[in-house]
């Protein structure tokens, strides 16, 4: 049956360094056999991620160039290493217990989980060697519950979706790299920054071009009115006096023009009565 599973979604509640410091304490105190099996039984607790302090215990850093090196290279193994790495060369190490095994492949899963947040069935099958989905899906629904990933499966597509996973040991000469890293981070972020900057003057200047441009068109458009009222006026009084001025300048009115014709009306019969006498 095709579904997604959600799995994992509180915060982790109480650190795993905490259940690596009764390890610390017998190491402290131990040597010879009695150190070997503190190894072990560290490698084995089901609550135990971290190794580092361990690993950094002097009576440990003894192991790594004495007889019993292979328990110093598991331990490293575990604090730094894969699965994968263990199957290359398993001589190199001590031989593991089931429950080493899948310890060992939790943590795989916790350092793909590190470098991406989607992780394909494909390369969980590839790194944890298994080649059958329902026993990756189990080995990876025990890491969650182990409180070491967070995340969802979804089975029809294959994949892995990571919401959480708990940081592994940092290994010796790697805080360089972690500087570069950041400070390339912090450089990245600077120029970011610098072209948020440079948008922003570039917009500001923007936005004062059209605010300037606003005004210059309102403007404009209150001189065009101004200039069209003026306008108007004029007609108007000029239609005015096109109406009422030949009245009142000397010109014939329209009652003169009618009455005109009748006095000037045929001068020749005003003539003919007219007497001439020698």
């Amino acid at each position: 049956m095709t579904q997604d599973m959600l799995l994992g979604n509180e915060e982790p509640s109480k650190s795993k360094e905490t259940f690596l410091e009764k390890f610390c304490v017998l190491a402290k105190s131990s040597t010879g056999a009695a150190l070997l099996d503190v190894i072990r039984q560290a490698l084995e607790a089901p609550n135990v991620f971290v190794f580092g302090e361990l690993l950094a215990e002097p009576s440990v850093l003894q192991l790594k160039d004495g007889l019993d090196s292979k328990h110093f290279e598991t331990l490293n193994l575990f604090a730094y290493g894969t699965y994968k790495e263990y199957r290359a060369q398993p001589e190199k190490f001590i031989e593991l217990t089931p429950a080493m095994q899948k310890k060992l492949q939790h943590l795989t899963i916790v350092s793909l989980a590190i470098k991406a947040k989607s992780i394909p069935y494909a390369l969980l099958l590839s790194e944890l060697e298994i080649d059958n989905v329902r026993h990756l899906e189990d080995i990876i629904i025990e890491a969650i519950y182990a409180d070491i990933i967070h995340g969802k499966l979804f089975q029809n597509t294959r994949i892995l979706e990571v919401d959480y996973a708990q940081g592994r040991d940092i290994p010796p000469g790697y805080t360089g790299q972690i500087v570069e890293t950041l400070q390339a981070w912090v450089n990245s972020c600077d120029s970011v920054s610098n072209c948020i900057e440079m948008q922003i003057k570039y917009a500001n200047a923007e936005k004062s071009k059209r605010l300037i441009n606003k005004e210059r068109v309102e403007q404009d458009l209150i001189n065009l009115k101004k200039v069209l009222k003026s306008q108007t006026s004029d007609s108007d009084e000029s239609m005015q006096i096109d109406t009422h001025g030949p009245g009142t300048s000397g010109g014939l009115g329209q009652s003169e023009l009618r009455k005109k014709p009748s006095k000037l009306r045929n001068p020749r019969s005003a003539a003919v009565g007219l007497k001439f006498s020698k």
